[in-house]
């Protein structure tokens, strides 16, 4: 009987996925801990690998579907004593692969992925564009665009690699701008007077999380924000004498800022908890989480431990987490949990700004841009670089004493940075 091969739960949230690529095709041999796809969820892309070995038979998912259930058969796997014929009539076992009747399933005018066709997937040419420039696009959405009257070369897909799906035909309009292969919009017609051209975008899977957990956040927690200014001079001398005696690293200001957050929360424990419902969880490790801005949202990939970590260790970790959310690579552990987050906007310039609570944890720090400003220090007028911090918190865990005794001491470690190294 061939084996079953299944969508599988990649974090203990998940219930759907992507099935953005088969790495192996029918027919081929397969090793146990071969990696034989790549499964999009909300916030990376994994590789699925085979734990038992023999042939790919069939695969019953195609690339590119959207919305696989957690437990759906997305293939079937022939043992070493079987051939094609074992496929034969083959439905699948009972169990929630298969407990949804067909009649419950959604209809394809309800938002149903077009995906479950198993045709090969086909490129149209872009008409209107160079005559080798062609897009992608699902068997479906081809048929809807040409019910429709639409050229899919004005068509943006929102499928895996920019893959045209049914959804996008569903909302296109005959005569919206058209995207180039460089994803910039190409000239039309003039709109009538009084209209503006417009796109609609459909909601990345990142999006939808990213929109739901913060309205939450802002519906149920109780913030409060508070705000320090931190004199940054000392901590850029220690971090250029730093940097000129290393080769092949550098550590940035956000480092430093990853470092003290660690320290301060091990100094203020009460800060350094989660609001579980019916208990408060207090954490013996700071988890530090710093948030990434990645082209479809925000991801916040956690150093773990970082109160255990040196401040090169710091550094290196999270050039590493960043360069794996970039690269959507990043496993589940890596940025699920948490018991602290950082958001640094001062690179944009930013002075000041206020971040939202990521929930179960129970504050954030928003770090402003290091500006030259004037103050007044034993009575006299000079000038320093200052950072602004916010604080936002969850009025439920923290109280605006511990909140303040946690934004002190930061700005002693980062007032005196040499601190973080003893």
């Amino acid at each position: 009987m061939p084996i079953e091969i299944l969508m599988p739960a990649l974090s203990p949230t998940m219930t759907e996925g992507n099935l953005a690529t088969w790495l192996k095709k029918e027919g081929d041999t397969v090793e146990a801990g071969d990696v034989l796809a790549e499964i999009e969820t909300d916030k990376a892309t994994m590789e699925v690998e085979a734990v038992d070995e023999g042939v790919l038979g069939k695969i019953m998912i195609p690339a590119g579907s959207e919305n696989v259930p957690v437990n759906q058969v997305i293939a079937l796997l022939l043992e070493e004593d079987e051939d094609a014929s074992a496929l034969e009539g083959y439905t699948p076992a009972e169990g929630p692969a298969s407990e949804t009747p067909a009649a419950e399933k959604p209809a394809a005018d309800e938002g149903a992925s077009d995906a479950p066709e198993p045709t090969p997937e086909v490129t149209a040419p872009v008409q209107g564009a160079s005559k080798d420039v062609r897009v992608k696009a699902s068997p479906l959405a081809k048929r809807i665009a040409a019910d429709k009257g639409l050229d899919l070369g004005t068509i943006s897909g929102s499928g895996p690699y920019g893959r045209i799906i049914k959804r996008d035909v569903e909302h296109a309009q005959p005569g919206q701008a058209v995207v180039s292969a460089s994803g910039s919009a190409l000239p039309t017609m003039p709109a009538a007077y009084g209209d503006s051209p417009y796109e609609d975008r459909p909601l990345s899977t990142m999006r939808k999380v990213i929109a739901k957990r913060l309205t939450e956040s802002k519906q149920t927690v109780p913030h409060f924000y508070l705000s320090v200014d931190v004199e940054l001079d000392t901590l850029l001398a220690v971090r250029k004498q730093l940097n000129d005696g290393l080769e092949n690293e550098k550590i940035t200001v956000n480092d430093f800022m990853m470092a003290a957050c660690a320290k301060a929360l091990v100094d203020v424990p009460e800060a350094n908890a989660s609001w579980m419902g019916d208990a408060i969880r207090y954490y013996q490790n700071a988890d530090v989480a710093v948030a990434v801005a990645i082209p479809d949202g925000l991801i916040t990939p956690i150093v773990k431990a970082a109160n255990l970590k040196s401040l090169r260790q710091i550094s290196a970790e999270v050039k590493t987490l960043v360069q794996k959310a970039f690269d959507g690579k990043l496993s589940p552990e890596e940025f699920q949990g948490g018991s602290f987050s950082v958001s640094n906007l001062g690179m944009y310039g930013i002075s000041q700004f206020n971040a939202i609570v990521n929930p179960p944890q129970a504050c954030i720090l928003a770090v402003g841009a290091g500006q030259q400003k004037a103050i007044v220090k034993d009575g006299a007028v000079t000038t320093a670089t200052v950072m602004t911090c916010t604080l936002s918190v969850d009025h439920r865990v923290v109280d605006g004493k511990v909140g303040a005794e946690l934004l002190q001491a930061l700005k002693k470690y980062l007032e005196n940075p040499l601190l973080m190294m003893a």
